[in-house]
């Protein structure tokens, strides 16, 4: 990424940290779809909810929590399974955080590798 990539985060990076990936992507908090924008950074996954969501701000894990990534199905109402289009990322303390993203096979991968991890299906 370029030096004026980052001049656009709607976040600070911490000395030495670097964006990876970022994308749009919708982050699913029990009944509530929040739309927004992922960010993969050598450090942390940050999600940046538009303002209009019920909850906005960033939400983000050190990616030293993340105890695995792999697939999982966007939920109606946080239920009803609809399309296998998210990726769940687990945290050491058993949170699982889902993010319906597109091309959730190379954000699996992505995040595996910045974290030094192996991918996991689920």
């Amino acid at each position: 990424m370029s030096t004026q990539d980052h001049a656009v985060l709607p976040f600070p990076l911490a000395a030495g940290e670097s964006l990876v990936r970022s994308g749009g992507a919708n982050m699913q908090r029990g009944a509530e779809t929040a739309g927004g924008k992922l960010f993969l950074t050598t450090e942390r996954l940050v999600f940046v909810g538009h303002a209009f969501n019920v909850r906005s701000g960033p939400s983000e894990v050190p990616l030293a929590l993340i105890a695995e990534v792999g697939t999982a199905w966007t939920k109606l109402l946080g239920v009803i399974p609809l399309m296998p289009n998210s990726i769940a990322v687990t945290l050491r303390d058993g949170t699982v955080l889902s993010y319906v993203v597109t091309g959730r096979t190379s954000w699996i991968e992505a995040i595996a590798q910045a974290r030094g991890g192996g991918v996991h299906a689920g």
